[in-house]
């Protein structure tokens, strides 16, 4: 466990990961100063669990000017491991580390981990679920939106702590080790950050590079961008698929998840029994058996878990059936792969909102998968990559295109768009920050307008 007494640390970005890592750091003896380019007007309520706390407040100032004198920096995963302040750290000598690295040294109990372009939160989500089911106290934390480090502060050597990584968090870890971790997909995504695919592939597969061959490492077999990772770690591989069997991991036979391991089979359930819908959660499911069964759950409590489970909110989230229409809240659809695999999930004629702040991505795989998927019938763009899209699907030969210039329009434009019988399906395939601080305000603003919408 690091040693943190008296260390004088900056924490930098005081969003929910920063202000937990100071909370933690705090706790374990650190002489903490806390920055971020915001005043304290402009972070309000956020900073409140804080307020109390004995920290150096260095607030509306550049990073920059915080760092003499300082033995550790923490910074928040919205920061990028490129920025001019983290290098200046780095020359002057101070150890650079993520909030998610933090928490990882201080935190007691089993740690699990699972990433991927997407998926992760529904599995993550899963898991916690499962293990609860086994008796244990589990944390789901870090990209989900609860930190680590919260987690951090109550957990004990018993508990199971099961974290969703993003890529963003891999650029900052130094010992971070899970007992076992899934990577359960790799799409393009991000490239406004990373780059290239091969950078944004090697920070997913960071998440390994602590393991032993004691530790589990689970991939999907039916993703050929995976197939030249699995050797590359130095840990115990599974593999899950839906379409062939595995030697090791989890599979379908005739319709039914199966669980190999060390040369014992065991069926756990129906794949048609699995609640939460779509192939791609399917996979999921897969991903989740492949974990919780290597870690000694029982199959009897993960089939019980997969058949109750009604998955996460954002994700294909039934939101409310209006004159024969049903409205799917999937705002958590910020690439072009979740988004392809939403539309895959739709069993009517669909309406489909497409469009939102710019990650660098090519919509055409969307645009090709609409075009040959008979259920979308309609789609409205709203959004700084409206023109991008709507510029893509008319290449791709897709006309049915409407224009939105609010949100609030682009729901009432559905409302006449959808006749009964058919699905609206908020999908984006972008990220949310042109119009919202995140994906979750954009599916709670959904939502409402959706229930606000007269019979």
């Amino acid at each position: 466990m690091m040693s943190l007494k008296g260390k004088r640390v900056l924490v930098v970005g005081l969003a929910r990961s920063g202000v937990a890592a100071a909370r933690l750091l705090v706790r374990h003896g650190a002489v903490v100063t806390v920055n971020d380019s915001k005043t304290r007007e402009g972070l309000g309520e956020a900073i409140a669990p804080l307020e109390a706390l004995p920290v150096t407040w260095r607030l509306g100032c550049p990073a920059m000017d915080a760092l003499p004198g300082q033995e550790l920096l923490v910074i928040s995963p919205g920061i990028p491991d490129t920025a001019p302040f983290v290098g200046k750290a780095r020359e002057m000598g101070i150890p650079v580390i993520g909030e998610l690295e933090l928490a990882y040294s201080l935190c007691p109990g089993t740690m699990v981990a699972v990433t991927g372009t997407n998926g992760k939160t529904t599995t993550v989500t899963l898991l916690g679920e499962i293990f609860r089911n086994a008796g244990k106290k589990s944390w789901t934390v870090g990209n989900i939106g609860f930190p680590y480090s919260q987690a951090a502060l109550e957990a004990t050597g018993e508990d199971v702590l099961v974290c969703e990584c993003s890529s963003f968090q891999m650029e900052t870890i130094v010992d971070f080790h899970p007992r076992a971790a899934a990577l359960l997909n790799i799409t393009e995504d991000h490239l406004n950050r990373h780059g290239t695919m091969a950078e944004y592939t090697r920070l997913k597969m960071r998440m390994f590079e602590n393991q032993t061959g004691e530790d589990f490492a689970v991939f999907n077999a039916d993703d050929p961008a995976l197939a030249p990772l699995t050797g590359q770690v130095k840990s115990r591989v599974l593999l899950f698929s839906r379409k062939r069997e595995v030697e090791e991991g989890a599979f379908l036979r005739d319709g039914v998840i199966v669980f190999r391991l060390d040369g014992r089979e065991e069926s756990v359930l129906p794949a048609g029994d699995v609640y939460i819908p779509g192939p791609h959660n399917t996979e999921n499911a897969l991903a989740a058996v492949c974990i919780a069964m290597a870690m000694g759950v029982p199959a009897e409590t993960v089939a019980e878990t997969l058949r109750t489970f009604r998955g996460v909110e954002h994700r294909i989230e039934f939101t409310r059936e209006l004159d024969g229409v049903r409205w799917y809240n999937d705002s958590k659809g910020t690439n072009v792969d979740s988004t392809i695999r939403a539309v895959q999930t739709m069993d009517r004629p669909t309406v489909i909102i497409l469009g939102g702040s710019d990650k660098h991505c090519d919509f055409t795989p969307l645009a090709l998968e609409m075009k040959a998927a008979e259920n979308i019938r309609e789609a409205v763009l709203i959004g700084v990559t409206a023109n991008q899209i709507e510029d893509t699907l008319r290449r791709c030969g897709w006309e049915h295109i409407h224009r939105a210039h609010s949100f609030r329009e682009a729901v009432d434009l559905c409302r006449r768009l959808a006749k009964p019988g058919w699905n609206v399906l908020l999908s984006p395939a972008c990220a949310s920050f042109d119009m919202f601080r995140d994906y979750e305000e954009r599916g709670r603003v959904f939502k409402d307008l959706v229930a606000a919408l007269e019979d």
